[in-house]
């Protein structure tokens, strides 16, 4: 029995003002946690994973399965305080000597005075001022949703991708797994989506971390439902606009269609790359590497256009790039955003947001000590973790042994 903190509330000055317009009162602080270990058996398994490349399915499960007991004990404390709703519900994780604690965080929401509590009617990863921009673009929240995968390029992908980065061009065997890993989180939480009868993801946010050698995707948002969605194909839509763009984008009349992602990997090649050497050295323009963004970049932005043609869309927004350089001459470009199609009739309840719906509520605790973040942003993932886990050196170093080694066993031979 979860004790009765009544005084104690994770929300800010900022929410509670959103909280008393929507007609509610603050509650208390909900914590859930659980704490696994991959173990002997799951830890072979995720090794031969780990060797085959693309996702290691044995990690993806047990983060999941403890992200999920995490979440549903926090429900059931927030049940036990007579809570209708928990917003901003965040996942964390903290690593106790290889075991892992999966930490989910939220604060419960009261009806006002008086009112009926008919238990838990909702949870949304959104804090309570995106909430309001959620509701008043006309989406009901119905359950915090999430979805994840664990992947690795493996050593197939890695010796097959290094021969193919000694040449200048797009490698596939990269882009195919991060392409295919990426979609994967996507499409898991959209499951997660239809299991509890919601036609749209809103408010999605992406995460990349390491993760018990590997890497870990992960996707977070608000399963919801919005009457206009139903006259679509495609459900349910997805978006990672954040609240307040949906909010602008509803009230101008365009609803969101899905989010869509575009992956590729480029070699500069060992002649480019020495070339590229050359002209660092000697100043002005990088021509190759110059050429190579640009080429990597109009790959994944043509593969946007096309997904976004594919679903109907009339044009994809708020798309943001993310360069990776993954060492030994590879790199990544990634881009993301959210498509969008004008419907007639579409409309906010508000014609204007209030001012605090657009403030940012600032951290005034700053940790300095804390330098083993237990997440990475992918908007902050550095080039040095990038290629710690991504293994391109890796790669390159594999193929030029095998190279030489190759050389050194013809030359023996005569």
């Amino acid at each position: 029995m979860a004790q009765q903190h009544k005084r104690i509330s994770g929300m800010s000055g900022n929410e509670i003002y959103f909280l008393e317009r929507m007609g509610y009162r603050p509650g208390q602080l909900c914590v859930g946690n659980s704490v696994v270990a991959l173990g002997i058996a799951r830890g072979i398994g995720a090794g031969l994973s780990n060797l085959g490349g693309g996702e290691i399915a044995e990690i993806t499960n047990l983060v999941h399965d403890g992200r999920t007991r995490a979440f549903d004990r926090m429900m059931g404390e927030a049940q036990q305080y007579g809570g209708i709703g928990l917003a901003g519900v965040s996942f964390d994780v903290i690593n106790h000597g290889g075991n892992l604690e999966f930490i989910t965080v939220a604060s419960t929401i009261h009806p006002a005075e008086g009112e009926s509590k008919d238990g838990l009617r909702f949870s949304t990863s959104a804090d309570v001022a995106k909430l309001f921009c959620q509701v008043d673009a006309g989406f009901r929240p119905i359950r915090f949703v999430f979805g994840n995968v664990a992947y690795s390029i493996g050593l197939g992908g890695a010796v097959a991708g290094g021969f193919k980065s000694l040449a200048r061009g797009e490698v596939a065997e990269y882009t195919q797994i991060f392409d295919h890993t990426r979609h994967l989180a996507l499409t898991r939480i959209t499951d997660e989506a239809k299991r509890c009868g919601a036609n749209a993801v809103v408010g999605i946010e992406t995460t990349i971390s390491p993760l018990l050698g590997a890497q870990e995707m992960i996707m977070v948002g608000t399963a919801s439902h919005h009457p206009a969605v139903e006259a679509f194909d495609l459900k349910p839509v997805t978006s990672d606009m954040t609240n307040e763009e949906m909010w602008n984008m509803v009230n101008v009349g365009f609803l969101p269609i899905r989010l869509v992602m575009g992956v590729s990997v480029y070699s500069l090649g060992l002649k480019g790359g020495l070339f590229s050497a050359l002209q660092t050295l000697g100043g002005g323009e990088v021509a190759g590497l110059t050429e190579i963004l640009y080429e990597a970049r109009e790959k994944a932005l043509a593969r946007i256009e096309a997904d976004a043609e594919r679903c109907g869309a009339d044009e994809v927004i708020g798309v943001k790039t993310h360069i990776y350089d993954l060492g030994g001459g590879l790199i990544e470009f990634m881009a993301i955003g959210t498509a969008v199609r004008k419907v007639a009739g579409i409309k906010t309840r508000s014609d204007a947001l209030p001012p605090q719906a657009v403030l940012q509520d600032r951290d005034t605790f700053i940790d300095a000590t804390d330098t083993m973040s237990p997440t990475i942003n992918i908007a902050s993932t550095s080039a040095a973790s990038a290629r710690k886990l991504q293994g391109g050196p890796l790669a390159m170093v594999v193929t030029v042994f095998f190279i030489l080694f190759y050389i050194f066993m013809r030359f023996a031979r005569h």
